[in-house]
């Protein structure tokens, strides 16, 4: 046990001395050892010891002290009703939290009351709507090996991923370890479990690794853990690497549900439902489909290859999810500018699009269809957005029902959002597009459970499940008469004062009530002589005598009793609603889906709509299997909501000119054009309409990209060595199939250096891999390059030179830029004075050279330094033996361009050193 966590050692070797409280406290630190685990005292979740310590610091909350038998020690603790900001505080410190509830009533029970742990709160396990994003999934992943272990020869790595909140399941594999990282990248999970051999570098610094029973990734028992969910795993996934990822990730999602208790009573349904299992049940039960997610009804295996493929650092360029700029909004990125869903459901589905864009023609244009038809149809479109906005997120409420953990609330929340299904599916009932008249046969409104909700449930119901008043009046009528027999007594008490009034003569007698001592009369002392002889003094205060008599305690026990009996009931019967509801969930599911998807057309309707986007023509691929990307005055659709005004360009790549090397200066928008054609293609193969006057796109496999300057210092990696081996990936992994953003590669070396990588690229794009690419660069011998190479053509943008600086116009045109401007853009920019007029007489000197060399025809002279250089190097003297042995030991035959450079470059680090 961590003693940050639990009881220090001292304690536990007193375990025998502990009061029965602290025992409980210390047997459930130690079964939940990896967490901070949350003891209900009261309305309090307590701490104790290191735990508590911890968790003032953490949370800035009080540390006070408690004293038992074996000594003194710290206690922290947090009000259950505000128990999720402190909770989300602890989870983002990186703690798990384990709550532990009280699982029985206080009155109810001699001794210390029993406690459980009912969940176990982590990162990737959240249910809580408090704690979650509504707008995108939260997922757990698990990673596993095939039996043939990490040495065997491309052992197969299973990816599962699993949205405890939603029931999203998902399942791929690959024996590319890259491969599975890219996945993980897709889809960012914030915790994961890894199985035996598997490796844990997949995940980035955000995602919480947690350590979990190995056992649960052995093949027999995650097989049998699977198939308590799925008939048939094995012909539902494709290995057993698969098989242990899933079967893993349950037996986990089930292990932090705790014992699925609710903090309610324990009482169960006479008759019929009398032998069925309680929550209280739970936590000692043996039965192993107890802690069943009985919404965890799908389970989708994918390949990556369906889809078109987007690594961590295409993500990051395109700004799909997340601004590049520390403080960017969530409006300044892809999916800022594309939601304009009405829903939660909708906002995922969209999230899930954009992280998934499909590949195949016939797939893009159901849902192209659907787009057309609802921008067409504004008042369709405008219809369904308002009506969609009152659907509530049905995934995550049938999770909580099917979980227990629904109220009333919750329900006619369930209920709300049917009511507006049969109007939504009127509003498509005579479309046009498939896609569409899909949608309306999968738009069921579940009219059974609408009205098993509308006839249990009253309209407006509390909060509180086990207090009463939520149940509808002729619902059950053994309630209906515990009611009226509360209600007749009520009614008999209020009564009673008017008449005891008159019959005594004292006008101030009330007849009153509280939970301590029930019904009483009151009088106030000055009256006391003219009180009865029926009167029995119950309770004496200050200013009055409290009274009861043999009639009012007979009416009071009625009463009372009635009552309990009535909220008893009541209870029972909720949760007996609850569970008729649950066993709907595949249906619920599935209307959900429907409607997300509905939400999400028509989210990109009204996108295109409002901000005239055009439909693509996607079109099959060429007799060579090349690209096609063809955009007729395209718009970078973030960058243009964001500025005042924006100048379209146009982008054709054929088969015969697939690379384009780009010039022109910086703020001319070389990296803006780029971006936005990938963007282009992106939305396209997303279903979208998009920002251009026309565009006739080739399905692209994949985007690269090399955009921007980062470097890696915790890794140890430099900003040129994080280009190169992002580079090293492209030119690895990239093919006809692919399109490729390249942005100033090789500034990060020697002008030299980088403009011989940048070249040998260059080469290696246009003859090997054969990929369509737009390279930007202030190399401009690279433009005479493209020049030589027969699929390669040069573009730039205009700029003009004015006494007061440039002018950017941002139109790209055929051929090469005259100059990069740098020193213009430096002015521009604010660099003081004098070192831009420095800067103007170094390059004026430096083109004097160049002018005086080209008149004279003769090559530049070597200077004294580079000619003692250039002896060393000829006969070896001064190259030490280490590098002389490395040069000579080089396979260049069998190096890449890059690899070759990158052994030069670092040769070259060591011959300065």
């Amino acid at each position: 046990m961590d003693p940050a966590l639990g009881p220090p050692e001292a304690m536990a070797e007193k375990r025998d001395e502990l009061t029965p409280m602290m025992a409980q406290y210390h047997d459930l630190c130690a079964r939940y050892d990896d967490a901070i685990v949350l003891f209900q005292v009261g309305d309090f979740y307590e701490t104790f010891c290191g735990a508590a310590e911890r968790t003032a610091r953490l949370l800035e909350i009080a540390l006070t002290s408690r004293e038992d038998s074996t000594g003194e020690y710290p206690m922290a603790g947090i009000p259950i009703d505000n128990a999720e900001s402190y909770v989300e505080e602890l989870l983002e410190a990186g703690y798990r939290v384990a709550v532990a509830d009280q699982v029985e009533e206080p009155g109810e029970t001699p001794g210390v009351v029993e406690r459980a742990v009912t969940r176990v709160v982590t990162p990737g396990t959240l249910t809580e709507d408090e704690l979650l994003a509504s707008d995108d999934n939260n997922f757990v992943a698990a990673v596993a090996r095939d039996g043939s272990g990490a040495g065997s020869d491309d052992p197969e790595l299973a990816l599962a991923l699993l949205d405890v909140s939603t029931g999203d399941f998902l399942a791929t594999s690959s024996t590319s370890s890259e491969a599975v990282a890219d996945e993980v990248s897709r889809f960012d999970p914030s915790e994961a479990v890894v199985g035996p051999n598997a490796p844990t570098d997949l995940f980035p610094e955000s995602c919480m690794v947690t350590p979990y029973d190995p056992s649960a990734f052995d093949r027999e028992r995650a097989g049998e853990t699977v198939s308590r969910y799925f008939r048939n795993p094995d012909a539902l996934l494709a290995s057993d690497a698969e098989i242990r990822a899933c079967g893993a990730l349950l037996a986990y999602a089930e292990y932090v549900r705790g014992g699925a208790h609710e903090g309610e009573r324990d009482t169960t349904l006479e008759d019929e439902e009398a032998d069925e299992t309680t929550d209280g049940d739970a936590a000692e039960t043996d039965d192993p489909d107890r802690n069943r997610l009985e919404y965890i009804t799908h389970l989708t295996r994918y390949d990556p290859r369906e889809y078109l493929l987007l690594d961590a650092v295409a993500l990051r360029s395109l700004e799909l999810f997340e601004p590049r700029a520390v403080d960017g909004r969530e409006e300044a990125t892809l999916v800022g500018v594309l939601d304009e869903t009405a829903c939660a459901l909708g906002g995922r589905k969209l999230r899930d699009w954009i992280r998934r864009p499909l590949l195949e023609p016939d797939r893009i244009e159901a849902r192209l269809d659907a787009v057309e038809e609802l921008t067409a149809d504004v008042r369709t479109r405008e219809t369904l957005h308002d009506r969609l906005r009152n659907v509530y997120d049905l995934e995550r409420l049938i999770g909580r029902i099917s979980r227990e953990r629904a109220n009333a609330r919750d329900l006619r929340s369930l209920r709300d959002t049917l009511a507006v299904v049969p109007e939504i599916r009127d509003r498509i009932a005579d479309a046009d597009c498939t896609r569409l008249r899909e949608l309306h046969e999968s738009l069921d409104p579940l009219v059974d459970v609408r009205e098993l909700i509308d006839d249990a449930i009253v309209s407006d119901p509390p909060i509180e499940i086990t207090e009463g008043d939520i149940i509808a009046e002729g619902y059950d009528d053994g309630l209906d008469d515990l009611r009226a027999t509360a209600r007749d007594g009520k009614q008999w008490i209020d009564d009673l004062e008017d008449g005891e009034r008159e019959r005594t003569g004292i006008d101030s007698l009330k007849v009153g009530y509280n939970s301590v001592h029930g019904y009483y009369i009151e009088v106030t002392n000055p009256n006391l002589n003219s009180v009865p002889e029926n009167y029995e003094r119950r309770q004496t205060l200050k200013n009055s005598e409290r009274f009861v008599t043999p009639e009012l305690k007979e009416r009071e026990d009625r009463i009372v009793g009635a009552e309990e009996r009535a909220d008893d009931r009541e209870y029972e019967l909720f949760r007996a609603v609850r569970r008729e509801i649950a066993e709907e969930v595949e249906r619920v599911q599935q209307l959900a889906d429907a409607l997300a998807t509905l939400d999400a057309l028509v989210s990109l309707a009204t996108v295109a709509a409002q901000y005239d986007y055009c439909r693509p023509e996607i079109v099959e691929r060429g007799s060579r299997d090349g690209l096609e990307i063809d955009i007729d005055g395209g718009r970078h659709p973030v960058v243009e909501r964001t500025q005042e005004s924006f100048v379209p360009n146009d982008a054709q790549l054929t088969d015969d000119r697939r690379l384009a090397v780009i010039t022109g200066p910086n703020m001319s928008g070389k990296s803006t054009y780029m971006r936005q054609v990938a963007q282009i293609v992106l939305l396209a193969q997303v279903g979208s309409f998009v920002p251009a006057k026309s565009a006739r796109l080739t399905p692209v496999d994949r985007i690269f990209t090399r955009v921007g300057a980062s470097d890696d210092i915790a890794g140890g990696r430099s900003t040129f060595m994080v280009e190169m081996d992002e580079l090293a990936t492209i030119l690895r992994e990239a093919d006809e199939h692919s399109l490729v953003l390249l942005d100033e590669v090789g500034r990060g070396t020697s002008t030299a250096d980088g403009l011989a990588i940048a070249q040998a690229i260059t080469e290696h794009l246009h003859d090997a891999v054969g990929a369509t690419a737009l390279f930007a660069t202030h190399h401009h011998p690279l433009t005479e390059v493209a020049d030589d190479l027969e699929d390669a053509f040069t573009l730039h943008f205009e700029v003009d030179q004015e006494d007061d600086g440039v002018v950017f116009h941002h139109d790209i045109a055929p051929d090469a830029a005259t100059g990069s401007y740098g020193v213009e853009v430096a002015t521009a920019a604010g660099v003081p004075e004098d070192v831009v007029e420095r800067s103007r007489e170094l390059v004026a000197a430096e083109n004097e050279t160049i002018d005086e060399r080209d008149d004279s025809g003769s090559e530049r002279q070597p200077t004294e330094a580079e000619e003692s250089v250039a002896t060393a190097t000829a006969d070896g003297g001064d190259i030490p033996t280490d590098v002389a042995a490395e040069l000579r030991a080089l396979d260049l035959a069998h190096l890449t361009p890059v690899e070759a450079l990158t052994e030069l470059d670092r040769l070259k680090q060591l011959l300065d050193e």
